[in-house]
């Protein structure tokens, strides 16, 4: 999760870590933004074209991406020119009443996709985006990292490395220890050279700037290189590996592979949760081998079909739906030449016959945050573009005819109220039945996330982020959900945009804006209405090349 605030991490490896008007605008872009606008720009893999929204629809969604826009005016922070992670705009206040003056690498990523939208959709200059981004890149070029890559968290008013939000700043000269002064977070270095990615082919101005902070990156720390089975993990590393993974992140000085280390470390074993992205850039930057892309879990797998695995390979039978659908399939990696057998399985939302591939908790930006950038939609059609739709569709049909709901939209944000907190929200399906560890054919489990009770979250609370997200794959559903949730929530629409979360119920409003999904309205509205432009900004780098070549070649089950 890009929000996890937890000083240590869980000893299990199979803890999952847990997004007419438009004439006039392209008319005054730049010769360059006007190609981004119509799909043009030399080399790269093609993108669909993006047409689902009316031109009135498209005049509504500048205008709240106008408003949104203004946040970042407030949300910088003057001393040293980085994004705070939050504000809170309380009571109704047009000024932010409280400032989250700390940022991670989530935070910074995100940011730039903001900035390059910005001046996608005319509401900066070419001049204004490049001094907000050299400005900020500068600053964290000063940065303490770890070879390229950042530290958890920031504070936004020094750029000393922070233990957490709200604690010291990090001590300098202290011993390595299990915490966030040393850790640097997979997913969140992720966004952070996504970014960069985005900025060096937008704005080639400052791609040199882009290319010396991606320069020392090396997505191979956060690889398991260890030796690998065909089980689902290696029973002869300690603690039963599932080798072949990537890591959640990395301890600077406490590598996962000296003495007892490993039960500080965690994979990101489920591949369709927010972590892909550095699966994407790792790989595009030939850093990790195909490997990770196989080997990784699209569901929690049943064990492997070999007798050798039956005694070794972990039990997943506790996860929301057990036994689900699907099939073990063989693929040859366009690399090595190395055949993996992947378990192409499959949730079934229950009574119907709409299969889906599950995240951990439910959630939206953990299954649709990388087609922000990736353009999954485009590529994946039989994989996990297919399995953004159908997330979209499980969202809405739970939320609206199993919830009753009027608004769907479940993911982690902020809770409904100005206590400044943050929950794992997500369809679940917490209305289905699950028996847990042990579900079988006549009681089987069909709940819709993979959460095991008591973990799972809370089904109470609507982010309209999560709607933005979906304007790729669902252009009029999104926005009829986001016109809902503007004109029948009183207070969710608010000098910024909109605020973070809302009860659907009562309709309470955590009237707090964050960083991370501020930037995923941001650059899916630039999407939405600059036909896909973030994604065919990535689409022209180099590193696009694994995403497109191993997007295209896999067939998921809910595929038919």
């Amino acid at each position: 999760m890009i929000r996890s605030l937890r000083v240590t991490r869980p000893r299990y490896w199979w803890v999952i870590a847990a997004v007419g008007i438009t004439t006039v605008l392209i008319a005054t872009l730049t010769p360059l933004q006007q190609a981004r606008a119509a799909g043009g720009g030399a080399g790269g893999y093609p993108v669909a074209t993006y047409n689902g929204l009316s031109q009135a629809q498209r005049a509504n969604l500048l205008s709240m991406a106008s408003d949104t826009w203004k946040f970042y005016n407030a949300d910088i922070d003057p001393a040293t020119n980085l994004p705070m992670d939050n504000l809170t705009l309380a009571g109704g206040s047009a000024t932010p009443t409280t400032y989250g003056r700390y940022t991670s690498a989530a935070d910074i990523g995100v940011y730039l996709w903001a900035v390059v939208s910005a001046r996608d959709l005319g509401l900066v200059s070419e001049q204004q985006a490049q001094a907000r981004i050299q400005a900020t890149l500068t600053e964290v070029s000063h940065l303490q990292r770890y070879d390229g890559f950042l530290y958890q968290w920031y504070d936004t008013t020094n750029g000393d490395v922070l233990s957490n939000p709200g604690q010291a700043d990090c001590p300098a000269g202290a011993a390595p220890a299990f915490n966030n002064c040393f850790f640097v977070s997979n997913v969140d270095n992720g966004w952070y050279a996504s970014g960069l990615i985005v900025v060096r082919e937008a704005m080639p101005e400052l791609a040199g700037l882009a290319n010396s902070l991606i320069a020392p990156m090396n997505f191979g720390i956060f690889y398991d290189d260890r030796a690998e089975t065909q089980c689902n993990t290696n029973p002869a590393i300690p603690g039963n590996q599932p080798t072949g993974q990537m890591f959640g992140g990395y301890y600077v000085g406490l590598p996962p592979y000296s003495g007892n280390n490993y039960t500080e470390y965690y994979h990101n074993g489920a591949l369709y949760s927010d972590p892909r992205i550095s699966a994407y850039i790792g790989m595009g930057l030939r850093q990790m081998p195909g490997n990770v892309w196989w080997r990784s879990w699209r569901e929690l797998p049943p064990k492997a079909p070999f007798a050798d695995c039956q005694a070794t390979d972990p039990d997943f039978s506790w996860q929301g739906q057990w036994p689900m659908g699907g099939n073990w399939q063989t693929y040859t990696d366009p690399q090595s030449g190395q055949k993996f057998e992947v378990w192409e399985g499959h949730y079934t939302y229950p009574g119907t016959n709409l299969t889906f591939i599950p995240t951990y908790g439910g959630g939206m930006f953990e299954a649709m945050m990388p087609n922000i950038v990736v353009p999954e939609t485009s590529w994946g059609t039989r994989s996990f573009g297919l399995a953004d739709t159908r997330t979209v569709q499980v969202q809405i049909k739970y939320a609206t005819q199993q919830l009753g709901y009027k608004v769907w939209g479940m993911s982690p944000s902020s809770t409904a109220d100005d206590t400044g907190d943050y929950n794992a929200y997500g369809v679940e399906g917490l209305a289905f039945p699950y028996y847990g560890v042990g579900a079988d054919a006549s009681h089987p489990n069909e709940r819709l996330a993979q959460c095991q009770n008591p973990a799972c979250d809370a089904e109470n609370v609507v982010t309209p982020y999560a709607s933005f997200i979906a304007l790729d794959t669902a252009p009029q559903q999104a926005y009829a959900n986001i016109e809902a949730l503007r004109s029948d929530y009183q207070g969710l629409y608010g000098p910024v945009g909109f605020f973070d979360a809302v009860d659907p119920v009562t309709g309470a409003v955590g009237q707090r804006d964050l960083e991370l999904d501020q930037s995923m309205i941001m650059a899916s509205l630039d999407n939405a209405l600059n036909n896909r432009a973030i994604q065919r900004d990535f689409a022209r780098d180099p590193v696009a090349w694994a995403a497109h070549t191993y997007l295209s070649m896999e067939t998921m089950s809910i595929a038919g």
